[in-house]
């Protein structure tokens, strides 16, 4: 996907593209109800227009071109697109997330040496980072040795700050200070228990609340949707990290599991005796 979000990049000139790592910026993938990775959201004027979940590269360039076309740039069709100050567009991406990285290519493919090596400190060290592929953007690539005054990349920010290249880097992971400067990863645990605790109620399934992918889930639904109680959902065949993680987390091998609170309910057997006890209702709303 990275390499068709870089040819988009270079087809779509007026159109700003950012990857953000969804764990790194917790709070927007929950404005966004950002479930699985990758999704792709589409905005105009600062407003959410369309979105995109899962790795559909035919889809997604439909769609990137379609709205292109929709919307005539961004001043209509046949009008000149206006032009974002550089300066502010490299503040927004350097803001973007906690700890940004511009490097050559990605961090699955790194285009350069000291980008690759980079990209394995980070890695030894467990820090979350977001990055930005400068190759595809060649204003950006120009832009920011300026607007940061160092000359070459990879380039490390960190809270909208410019940290230093790989040589900082490096001296700051000998001295043991580099954790203490970017942010960590954030463990599976502390996002198991952030998912969990996304609703109230979580209902961890197969599928969604749209389309069961299989007849347990689709007969807890049933009984869900039956209760009269708001719930959220998460599919668990759009995550193998939360699906093989959860079950040991929760100690409960099987699916669908369901949460009140963050505590652990049961799954389809459980639901169906609270449900024949006239239990399930005041289990779901934290009474029990």
């Amino acid at each position: 996907m990275n390499d068709v979000m870089g040819e988009l990049a270079k087809e779509n000139k007026h159109a700003m593209f950012v990857k953000l790592e969804a764990e790194a910026v917790p709070e927007v993938s929950e404005k966004y109800e950002i479930a699985s990775v990758p999704t792709f959201l589409f905005f105009k004027g600062g407003q959410k227009i369309d979105r995109l979940d899962g790795a559909h590269a035919p889809e997604l360039t439909n769609k990137v071109q379609r709205l292109s076309v929709s919307s005539g740039g961004l001043g209509g069709p046949g009008a000149e697109p206006p032009k974002e100050d550089l300066n502010e567009r490299l503040k927004r991406l350097i803001n973007a997330a906690p700890c940004m990285l511009f490097m050559k290519g990605s961090p699955q493919e790194p285009r350069c040496g000291f980008s690759r090596q980079i990209v394995a400190l980070f890695k030894d060290h467990a820090i979350q980072f977001s990055s930005f592929d400068i190759l595809s953007d060649e204003e950006v690539r120009g832009g920011l040795k300026t607007f940061s005054n160092w000359p070459t990349y990879p380039q490390v920010y960190v809270n909208g700050e410019l940290v230093g290249g790989l040589d900082i880097v490096k001296e700051l992971a000998e001295s043991g200070e580099l954790e203490n400067t970017c942010p960590k990863a954030v463990t599976l645990e502390h996002r198991l228990k952030s998912t969990i605790n996304r609703s109230p109620v979580m209902l961890f399934m197969k599928g969604n609340k749209e389309q069961a992918k299989c007849g347990f889930s689709r007969q807890i639904l049933e009984i869900m949707n039956s209760a009269g109680v708001e719930y959220s959902t998460f599919d668990i065949l759009e995550d193998e990290e939360v699906r093989q993680g959860l079950k040991t987390y929760s100690n409960w091998p099987t699916y669908p599991q369901l949460y009140v609170k963050g505590e652990l309910i049961g799954g389809l057997d459980i639901v169906k005796e609270l449900k024949d006890s006239g239990d399930l209702s005041s289990v779901l709303r934290g009474e029990c």
